[in-house]
Protein backbone atom coordinates (compact mmCIF):
# COMPACT_ATOMS: atom_id res chain seq x y z
CA UNK A 1 0.00 0.00 0.00
CA UNK A 2 0.95 3.11 -0.82
CA UNK A 3 0.80 6.27 1.36
CA UNK A 4 1.73 9.96 0.48
CA UNK A 5 3.56 12.03 3.91
CA UNK A 6 3.00 15.84 3.54
CA UNK A 7 5.31 17.18 6.47
CA UNK A 8 7.82 19.81 6.55
CA UNK A 9 9.68 18.90 10.28
CA UNK A 10 12.33 16.55 8.54
CA UNK A 11 12.95 15.14 11.50
CA UNK A 12 9.38 14.06 12.24
CA UNK A 13 8.79 13.14 8.66
CA UNK A 14 12.20 10.97 9.13
CA UNK A 15 10.78 8.87 11.78
CA UNK A 16 7.33 8.50 9.83
CA UNK A 17 9.14 7.54 7.12
CA UNK A 18 10.99 4.90 8.62
CA UNK A 19 8.36 3.28 10.91
CA UNK A 20 5.90 3.02 8.28
CA UNK A 21 8.84 1.76 5.25
CA UNK A 22 9.37 -1.29 8.08
CA UNK A 23 5.71 -1.88 8.33
CA UNK A 24 5.67 -2.86 5.14
CA UNK A 25 4.68 0.47 3.31
CA UNK A 26 5.22 2.30 0.33
CA UNK A 27 6.03 5.90 1.31
CA UNK A 28 6.46 9.08 -0.54
CA UNK A 29 6.92 12.31 1.17
CA UNK A 30 6.90 16.05 0.42
CA UNK A 31 7.52 18.96 2.75
CA UNK A 32 5.14 21.74 1.41
CA UNK A 33 1.46 21.95 0.27
CA UNK A 34 1.93 22.81 -3.45
CA UNK A 35 4.18 19.23 -3.87
CA UNK A 36 1.66 18.04 -2.10
CA UNK A 37 -1.55 19.41 -4.18
CA UNK A 38 0.53 18.30 -7.20
CA UNK A 39 0.64 14.90 -6.53
CA UNK A 40 -2.32 13.89 -5.07
CA UNK A 41 -3.60 15.40 -8.39
CA UNK A 42 -1.24 13.38 -10.91
CA UNK A 43 -0.97 9.74 -8.94
CA UNK A 44 -2.33 7.71 -7.12
CA UNK A 45 -2.12 6.78 -3.03
CA UNK A 46 -3.93 4.18 -0.68
CA UNK A 47 -3.90 7.31 2.34
CA UNK A 48 -2.59 10.58 3.00
CA UNK A 49 -0.82 11.80 5.95
CA UNK A 50 -1.32 15.80 6.15
CA UNK A 51 -0.02 18.33 8.10
CA UNK A 52 -1.65 21.05 8.67
CA UNK A 53 1.00 23.43 9.00
CA UNK A 54 2.20 23.36 5.33
CA UNK A 55 4.69 25.88 3.76
CA UNK A 56 3.30 27.44 0.46
CA UNK A 57 -0.21 26.17 0.90
CA UNK A 58 -1.98 25.01 4.01
CA UNK A 59 -2.55 21.30 4.97
CA UNK A 60 -6.51 22.69 4.99
CA UNK A 61 -6.23 24.20 1.34
CA UNK A 62 -4.78 20.89 0.42
CA UNK A 63 -7.52 19.19 1.73
CA UNK A 64 -9.85 21.48 0.43
CA UNK A 65 -8.57 20.77 -3.08
CA UNK A 66 -8.55 17.04 -2.74
CA UNK A 67 -12.12 16.72 -1.80
CA UNK A 68 -12.84 19.10 -4.50
CA UNK A 69 -11.73 16.70 -7.08
CA UNK A 70 -14.04 14.05 -5.66
CA UNK A 71 -11.48 12.32 -4.03
CA UNK A 72 -12.07 9.93 -1.29
CA UNK A 73 -8.59 9.54 -0.51
CA UNK A 74 -8.25 8.48 3.14
CA UNK A 75 -6.91 11.20 5.49
CA UNK A 76 -4.78 11.54 8.59
CA UNK A 77 -4.14 15.21 10.07
CA UNK A 78 -1.06 15.72 11.93
CA UNK A 79 -0.92 19.32 13.55
CA UNK A 80 0.59 20.99 16.52
CA UNK A 81 -2.71 22.82 16.56
CA UNK A 82 -4.33 20.90 19.51
CA UNK A 83 -7.91 22.87 19.80
CA UNK A 84 -11.46 22.22 19.21
CA UNK A 85 -11.39 25.03 16.06
CA UNK A 86 -8.62 23.11 13.93
CA UNK A 87 -10.07 19.75 14.83
CA UNK A 88 -13.63 20.86 13.31
CA UNK A 89 -12.32 22.66 10.13
CA UNK A 90 -10.31 19.44 9.16
CA UNK A 91 -12.99 17.33 9.84
CA UNK A 92 -15.52 19.86 8.37
CA UNK A 93 -13.02 19.53 4.97
CA UNK A 94 -13.44 15.72 4.70
CA UNK A 95 -10.65 14.26 6.60
CA UNK A 96 -10.87 10.71 8.09
CA UNK A 97 -8.58 11.39 11.16
CA UNK A 98 -7.09 13.72 13.37
CA UNK A 99 -3.86 13.30 15.25
CA UNK A 100 -1.80 16.18 17.68
CA UNK A 101 1.78 16.77 18.22
CA UNK A 102 3.45 15.07 19.87
CA UNK A 103 2.03 11.41 19.17
CA UNK A 104 3.47 7.99 19.80
CA UNK A 105 4.17 5.92 16.49
CA UNK A 106 2.46 2.69 17.83
CA UNK A 107 -1.09 4.97 17.85
CA UNK A 108 -0.42 6.38 14.51
CA UNK A 109 0.71 3.01 12.56
CA UNK A 110 -2.75 1.86 14.18
CA UNK A 111 -4.20 4.80 12.89
CA UNK A 112 -2.92 4.10 9.60
CA UNK A 113 -4.06 0.54 9.16
CA UNK A 114 -7.29 1.48 10.10
CA UNK A 115 -7.60 4.20 7.34
CA UNK A 116 -5.87 1.93 4.70
CA UNK A 117 -8.84 -0.81 5.49
CA UNK A 118 -11.19 1.67 5.38
CA UNK A 119 -9.82 2.94 1.95
CA UNK A 120 -10.29 -0.69 1.01
CA UNK A 121 -13.75 -1.19 2.10
CA UNK A 122 -13.02 -1.27 5.92
CA UNK A 123 -13.52 -5.22 7.11
CA UNK A 124 -11.61 -7.33 9.52
CA UNK A 125 -8.21 -6.63 10.68
CA UNK A 126 -7.36 -10.28 9.65
CA UNK A 127 -7.43 -11.35 5.52
CA UNK A 128 -8.06 -14.51 5.07
CA UNK A 129 -8.05 -16.41 1.54
CA UNK A 130 -8.31 -19.99 1.84
CA UNK A 131 -5.04 -21.44 4.08
CA UNK A 132 -3.86 -17.97 3.94
CA UNK A 133 -4.46 -15.67 6.01
CA UNK A 134 -2.65 -11.81 6.64
CA UNK A 135 -2.88 -9.87 9.89
CA UNK A 136 -2.40 -6.28 9.24
CA UNK A 137 -1.84 -5.46 12.59
CA UNK A 138 1.17 -7.62 13.29
CA UNK A 139 1.97 -7.19 9.36
CA UNK A 140 2.93 -11.05 9.09
CA UNK A 141 1.21 -13.89 6.75
CA UNK A 142 0.22 -17.37 7.87
CA UNK A 143 -0.64 -20.40 5.84
CA UNK A 144 -2.53 -23.12 8.16
CA UNK A 145 -1.87 -21.46 10.76
CA UNK A 146 1.88 -21.40 10.45
CA UNK A 147 3.90 -17.86 10.23
CA UNK A 148 5.57 -17.38 6.47
CA UNK A 149 8.80 -15.07 6.46
CA UNK A 150 8.08 -12.46 3.70
CA UNK A 151 9.82 -9.23 2.87
CA UNK A 152 8.68 -6.27 3.00
CA UNK A 153 7.77 -5.78 -0.65
CA UNK A 154 6.75 -9.05 -0.06
CA UNK A 155 4.29 -8.09 2.67
CA UNK A 156 3.06 -4.76 0.42
CA UNK A 157 2.49 -7.45 -2.54
CA UNK A 158 0.34 -9.74 -0.39
CA UNK A 159 -1.68 -6.98 1.04
CA UNK A 160 -2.44 -5.58 -2.21
CA UNK A 161 -3.37 -9.40 -4.15
CA UNK A 162 -5.72 -10.07 -0.60
CA UNK A 163 -7.18 -6.82 -0.57
CA UNK A 164 -8.48 -7.99 -4.40
CA UNK A 165 -8.91 -11.19 -3.91
CA UNK A 166 -10.69 -13.14 -6.68
CA UNK A 167 -10.12 -10.28 -9.01
CA UNK A 168 -6.98 -8.55 -11.47
CA UNK A 169 -4.78 -6.36 -10.55
CA UNK A 170 -2.21 -5.13 -13.16
CA UNK A 171 0.76 -4.97 -12.85
CA UNK A 172 0.62 -1.32 -13.41
CA UNK A 173 -1.75 -0.93 -10.06
CA UNK A 174 1.18 -3.11 -8.29
CA UNK A 175 3.54 -0.66 -9.60
CA UNK A 176 0.97 2.24 -8.38
CA UNK A 177 0.34 0.58 -4.76
CA UNK A 178 4.10 -0.86 -4.19
CA UNK A 179 6.74 1.90 -5.22
CA UNK A 180 7.44 4.87 -3.72
CA UNK A 181 9.53 8.25 -6.42
CA UNK A 182 12.43 7.31 -7.66
CA UNK A 183 12.05 3.49 -7.73
CA UNK A 184 12.76 2.41 -11.58
CA UNK A 185 10.25 -0.82 -11.42
CA UNK A 186 10.43 -2.73 -14.52
CA UNK A 187 7.09 -5.47 -15.15
CA UNK A 188 10.26 -7.73 -15.27
CA UNK A 189 10.85 -6.84 -11.86
CA UNK A 190 7.03 -7.32 -10.84
CA UNK A 191 7.21 -10.78 -12.08
CA UNK A 192 9.94 -11.26 -10.27
CA UNK A 193 8.38 -9.98 -7.04
CA UNK A 194 5.61 -12.48 -7.84
CA UNK A 195 7.59 -15.43 -8.60
CA UNK A 196 9.39 -15.18 -5.10
CA UNK A 197 5.67 -14.90 -3.07
CA UNK A 198 4.65 -17.48 -4.87
CA UNK A 199 7.24 -19.56 -3.87
CA UNK A 200 6.71 -18.82 -0.56
CA UNK A 201 2.57 -18.77 0.00
CA UNK A 202 1.37 -21.47 -2.52
CA UNK A 203 -0.11 -24.28 -0.97
CA UNK A 204 -2.69 -26.25 -1.30
CA UNK A 205 -6.30 -24.43 -2.24
CA UNK A 206 -4.62 -20.66 -2.84
CA UNK A 207 -2.47 -19.50 -5.91
CA UNK A 208 -1.62 -16.59 -7.59
CA UNK A 209 -2.52 -16.98 -11.33
CA UNK A 210 -1.08 -15.01 -13.87
CA UNK A 211 -3.31 -13.51 -16.62
CA UNK A 212 -1.64 -13.41 -19.37
CA UNK A 213 -0.38 -9.83 -20.64
CA UNK A 214 -3.24 -8.86 -18.32
CA UNK A 215 -1.89 -9.39 -14.51
CA UNK A 216 -2.62 -11.21 -11.68
CA UNK A 217 -5.43 -12.83 -9.71
CA UNK A 218 -5.38 -14.52 -6.29
CA UNK A 219 -7.59 -17.61 -6.44
CA UNK A 220 -8.51 -20.53 -4.60
CA UNK A 221 -8.32 -24.15 -6.33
Amino acid sequence: MRILLAEDDPVLADGLLRSLRRAGYAVDAVASGTEADYALSTQEFDLLILDLGLPKMSGLDVLRRLRGRDSRLPVLILTAADSVDARVKGLDLGADDYMAKPFALEELEARVRALVRRGAGGGPTLLRHGALAFDQVGRVAYINDKMVDLSAREIGLLEVLLSRAGRLVSKQQLVDHLCEWGEEVSNNAIEVYVHRLRKKIETEGVRIATVRGLGYCLEKV
